[in-house]
């Protein structure tokens, strides 16, 4: 067999120059301290911003089953307003908040205490 037409594989010769090597970091912002080095450590939600309670209401609805969340201590309507786009976002459903309370279309307990313990609350479901 004849090595004319064959490219070696061994390494041999090196590439010569990095294609790289002309950037510099000269123009670019320095990274955060927290981040230089290593990774930054992911946020940790507000642990124990008090106990709510997730409802299932049919009750005045024409048969329709809502949850409803109830109870909170220390939180404004706009923050009421944004956890309940979240909830909506996860259940896939509408909502809305009434009365200081939100309430979620359908039967989504589940779904909406995950939303919540993510929150820093404490989910408690309550009646039936």
């Amino acid at each position: 067999m004849s090595d004319a037409g064959k490219i070696s594989v061994s390494g041999g010769q090196s590439l010569g120059s990095n294609p790289f090597g002309a950037l510099s970091a000269a123009g670019l912002p320095s990274p955060p301290p927290a981040v230089a080095g290593k990774l930054a450590p992911a946020a940790a939600p507000v642990k124990n911003r008090g106990r709510v309670d997730i409802l299932r209401e049919t009750a005045g609805r024409g048969g329709k089953t809502v949850t409803v969340v109830t109870n909170f201590t220390g939180i404004g309507l706009p923050e009421k307003e944004q956890l309940a786009k979240k909830m909506q976002k996860a259940c896939g459903a509408g909502g809305t908040v009434k009365d200081g309370r939100i309430e979620i279309q359908g039967d989504r307990r589940e779904i909406v205490a995950k939303v919540l313990s993510e929150a820093g609350f404490r989910p408690v479901f309550a009646g039936g």
